[in-house]
């Protein structure tokens, strides 16, 4: 059948505060014209991050019942280990309370002043660890992900050849360690394939380097290589995913996006010897190595997430549903990203809204004028998130101008995305009337999560 469903029953509900447009409009200048800065029962389609805001499944609840709170040893770390290196193979395995606490242990163990770390593109706080520690973040897209409308199917590649040079010039000195993260969160959702990934390794490997994946979203990226790539379609997503962590030295995840959890992550690596480097973090900064930050019940959650993830009708329907947003608005002529990628709809704020100039931040400007129309909560990629050099200060426009609107696994329904396309399109209809914003404060760090806007 051609009708997509979710493959799921929905057992509890959580009411929508439903809001008038002017008292949106309070709301988001109350908020500073930040997003972020409002209360979240002001909001009626959350899309603000896919991070830590799944639904759990029965399963997982009951889980969670099960937790074994001991604090060193406790049975819920073996389950939780167990099934980290069934699915991703690592033999050293690191608890953390979230992905970027994962990123903060690696990099301050890895990284020195001067140092440069090859990304396909930096996601937020994987580029802010890195800078913290005085390291180049530096990102390598492919060529075809500069072509926003292509129906290129790996746009969230890294450009290899680009790397070659970088590694030729630098070389394992200034090289600490090479990342590649899957799916491209800041490249627009896209995927990395299979061969782009070997090429990688094939490089770092070469050049004594080693090869990390930042694997927020390895499930969904390894049922678009399913889809996609000449070769995989026949091959169990479980299996792309264990090929795809074959070719790597470690990996940094976040548990709040592929695992369906409220909280955690962790680190892993084949090294024993950094492990312990990394471990002696672990207990200074997040806790003992068992536990890592994280309550037993969470670790239990996170074991029974990581293999829900890898459902084949659940990929299916993840991607469909992403997908049918994506080509609504093509087909309405409003610019976005394509093809769909996994987690998100991204707008390409850019064209959206030609009249507003880079540094007077088009797609903040979108995520409030969307707010006022829908109560509809979305993050601005741009020049907010990644224009401000932190060595000089010096504020620079992004490489794109994006309003992603992340989409919370099995939390909203085709007909809540209908209202999205609805909302779009009503501000799409009066897009020449919005201004642009301006910054009133901001920190130097991640000043996307607190800064206060006006409008110009």
């Amino acid at each position: 059948m051609k009708t997509i469903i979710e493959p799921f029953r929905i057992k509890m509900v959580e009411p929508i505060k439903l809001t008038t447009r002017e008292e949106r409009e309070q709301l988001i200048e109350k908020a500073h014209f930040n997003p972020f800065l409002l209360a979240a029962e002001d909001v009626i389609i959350d899309l603000l991050t896919d991070s830590g805001t799944s639904a759990m499944s029965a399963e997982a609840w009951g889980a969670m019942m099960r937790g074994d709170e001991s604090y060193a040893g406790a049975r819920s770390w073996y389950r939780f280990r167990d099934t980290v290196k069934s699915i991703f193979g690592f033999e050293q395995v690191i608890p953390t309370h979230q992905g970027r606490a994962a990123e903060h242990i690696l990099f301050g163990v890895l990284v020195q002043p001067g140092m440069i770390v090859p990304n396909n593109t930096h996601f937020d706080t994987t580029r802010a660890n890195v800078e913290y520690n005085g390291g180049e973040a530096l990102d390598l897209p492919c060529a075809e992900a500069a072509d926003l409308d292509s129906d290129y199917p790996f746009k969230g590649n890294m450009d290899t050849a680009a790397l070659e040079k970088v590694v030729a010039e630098h070389g394992r000195e200034k090289i600490p360690l090479i990342m590649l993260t899957i799916t491209n969160n800041s490249g627009g959702g896209q995927p990395v394939s299979m061969a782009n990934i070997r090429e990688v390794s094939r490089i770092a490997h070469e050049a004594g380097i080693p090869f990390y994946i930042d694997a927020c979203r390895f499930a969904e990226n390894a049922h678009f290589i399913k889809r996609r790539e000449p070769g995989y379609a026949d091959k169990p997503t479980i299996e792309i995913a264990r090929e795809t962590f074959s070719y790597a030295d470690g990996c940094t995840m976040s548990a709040k996006k592929d695992a369906f959890a409220n909280i955690g992550g962790f680190l892993c690596t084949n090294d024993a010897e950094l492990a312990h480097r990394e471990r002696n973090i672990l207990i200074l900064t997040e806790g003992f190595p068992t536990y890592g930050g994280l309550a037993g019940r969470d670790l239990d959650a996170i074991a029974i997430g990581l293999c829900e993830i890898l459902d084949e009708h659940y990929l299916d329907y993840r991607l469909d549903s992403t997908k049918y947003v994506v080509n609504h608005l093509v087909d309405a002529g409003i610019p976005v990203i394509a093809p769909a990628g996994g987690h998100a709809v991204y707008l390409d704020a850019g064209r959206f809204l030609p009249h507003i100039e880079a540094l007077h931040y088009p797609g903040q400007a979108l995520a409030v004028e969307l707010f006022i129309e829908g109560g509809i909560r979305g993050v601005e990629i741009g020049s907010v998130m990644f224009g401000l050099d932190p060595h000089t200060g010096d504020e620079q426009a992004s490489r794109l101008e994006l309003l992603r609107l992340a989409i919370p696994r099995r939390v909203y329904t085709q007909s809540h995305m209908d209202y999205v396309l609805e909302a779009i399109g009503l501000v799409w209809e009066r897009r020449e009337s919005i201004r642009g914003i301006r910054i009133v404060e901001a920190p130097q760090f991640l000043r996307h999560f607190t800064a206060k806007f006006a409008r110009l």
